[in-house]
């Protein structure tokens, strides 16, 4: 055989085709074209003489032979992450801290893998959650009270950057018997006259209520329980209606304890970004942990989807050490 055409873009290309099971979200979340990462599948169909995917497939399937070189890419791609956090630990050193400021209710069930995760990888570093409701949680990272905090929209700061997490749906959930069960999709005029079941959150933090309610002049009386399954159980006892990440009520959908439904034709949808300061913007044990929660979400997480490189915040830089995942 030739000498290998392989390059660590082929493997990194194979894994998130088969992460995001399409030819545009791998492309987003790589940040490349999608005519590029169809050269790329093509130099090595050709070379190897064989199909790396399941012709017409979807989401995409992997051929034996593909599936022989995904395998290699989780190994390989796995020691060059080790190495490189190896080096950063030299360059940089191991001690420092990440306190990280989160308003989601819903965020705990992406972030704990991630936290868990990232324990691994940098034991040395004191890793915290920073408790209690934040009026501000921007200010936390110019007050040095957190390292980095979890936004669903970029609020352009001076001396602050704005990395990307993912986008995902957040779903209309119906009991089995409401009247709104046959719907296909819940429109904003569904809500009036019903009862909003959500977390006890000011009303600009729901994006039910900011993205859809408000702007139709809708104003539902609201219900409000801590945990996530107090709410799916008020929902499934015809108290109300809610709308939750689809992420979040999954495994309460796959049991059938309540109806999803998409908001609007085309589903409301949600962003994720995640606030540091321009000074921690470039530290090899934040942008690791950046990386590390993009891949355990997208391997955990169904429905989500890759978030362009720019978010249009001040002092933004593209997240490229240690990545893909």
């Amino acid at each position: 055989m030739n000498q290998s055409l392989l390059e660590l873009r082929h493997l990194q290309t194979l894994t998130a085709l088969v992460e995001t099971g399409t030819l545009s979200r791998a492309a987003t979340r790589l940040f490349l074209t999608q005519s590029a990462i169809s050269h790329q599948i093509k130099q090595l169909e050709t070379h190897y003489g064989v199909s790396l995917f399941e012709r017409k497939s979807q989401p995409l399937r992997l051929s034996p032979a593909g599936q022989r070189l995904h395998t290699l890419a989780e190994t390989v791609l796995k020691l060059v992450r080790e190495a490189e956090r190896d080096v950063a630990r030299i360059a940089q050193g191991e001690a420092g801290q990440l306190r990280i400021a989160v308003e989601c209710h819903t965020c705990f069930d992406w972030l704990m893998p991630a936290m868990d995760r990232f324990r691994e990888h940098w034991p040395e570093i004191e890793l915290d959650l920073v408790s209690g409701f934040q009026a501000d949680p921007l200010a936390l990272l110019l007050e040095n009270r957190a390292e980095l905090v979890i936004v669903s929209e970029p609020q352009p700061r001076p001396g602050l950057v704005f990395h990307p997490l993912f986008r995902f749906e957040i779903v209309g959930l119906v009991s089995r018997q409401h009247h709104l069960a046959p719907r296909p999709c819940l429109e904003p005029e569904d809500f009036a006259g019903e009862t909003l079941i959500s977390y006890p959150v000011p009303e600009d933090m729901l994006d039910i209520v900011r993205k859809v309610l408000k702007p139709v002049g809708l104003e539902p009386k609201r219900r409000t329980a801590e945990l996530t399954v107090a709410i799916l159980q008020l929902v499934a006892s015809r108290r109300g209606i809610a709308a939750l990440p689809q992420w979040s009520v999954q495994s309460y959908l796959e049991r059938d304890y309540v109806l999803a439904k998409p908001i609007g034709a085309k589903g409301l949808w949600s962003e994720l970004y995640a606030a540091s300061t321009a000074t921690m913007a470039s530290s090899a044990y934040l942008l690791d942990f950046l990386d590390t929660v993009r891949g355990t979400s997208f391997r955990n997480l169904r429905g989500l989807l890759p978030l362009a490189g720019d978010a249009g915040a001040v002092g933004q830089v593209p997240d490229s050490r240690l990545r893909p995942t």
